[in-house]
């Protein structure tokens, strides 16, 4: 990867100017959106490597951009980090149930925000290794090209999702702990609320059975956490 890029969707200017200079020292290209219209403009045609984006923005709002980011084909898989005043834990459920890969909260560390970008971007990258291609059950991860298929259908992922499922997927019938898919999907060492993963479970549930019928593939396991079904559930003959 050469210098990344980072898109700065935020209409506070003071903070736009410390972060970009921030991040420019820390050897990362930056562009600077001050309202949402232009936000969402700047990513679709810039395509940058991460998004930093602020929820509460004149034209449009960072949620609907989120959205947005995360319905085209070319910027789906965009890494985005909320970055935003709004720290109640409903804000960041709805964030994370929006396809945000990391919620930060002003007042914010620089040094903790650059980790958690550093951190993100090393996933994407590592998504690259060569031979990692498997299947499952008629799930289908093909890390080299980020993709996942169901059968002959392409299921949309965000980068949180698609880590997440590739965890279980690799190990079925894996009991995995909240922490553990949280460690795996999220990165080790983050702040984050348990609940942000039965989140992101429910929308991966969601998208499964929309392409296809791929029902109650990722199952719970009462007070543990979730796996992915270890083999095909036979039918009783009445």
């Amino acid at each position: 990867m050469g210098q990344p890029r980072i898109l700065l969707i935020e209409d506070e200017r003071g903070l736009v100017q410390t972060l970009s200079w921030y991040f420019t020292r820390e050897g990362y290209e930056t562009i600077a959106a001050h309202d949402g219209q232009e936000g969402l403009r700047k990513a679709q045609t810039l395509l940058p490597d991460l998004v930093l984006l602020d929820l509460m923005l004149p034209s449009l709002d960072g949620l609907s951009i989120c959205r947005e980011l995360r319905a085209g084909e070319r910027t789906r898989d965009v890494p985005i980090i909320m970055v935003t005043a709004k720290a109640e834990e409903t804000d960041q459920l709805v964030g994370y149930n929006m396809g945000a890969d990391d919620y930060v909260t002003k007042p914010f560390n620089n040094k903790i925000l650059l980790q958690k970008v550093k951190a993100l971007l090393r996933r994407v990258e590592g998504q690259g290794d060569p031979g990692d291609v498997f299947e499952h059950l008629g799930v289908k991860i093909d890390r080299i090209r980020h993709r996942v298929t169901v059968g002959t259908d392409k299921v949309d992922l965000t980068p949180t999702e698609f880590r997440l499922l590739e965890c279980m997927v690799r190990q079925p019938g894996r009991a995995f702990s909240r922490h553990q898919l949280m460690d795996a999907a999220i990165g080790e060492g983050q702040i984050v609320l348990e609940r942000t993963i039965d989140v992101h479970i429910k929308t991966l549930r969601k998208k499964l059975i929309d392409v296809g019928g791929a029902a109650e593939l990722i199952e719970t396991v009462r007070g543990v956490g979730y796996r992915f079904r270890e083999a095909v559930q036979e039918e009783v003959a009445t």
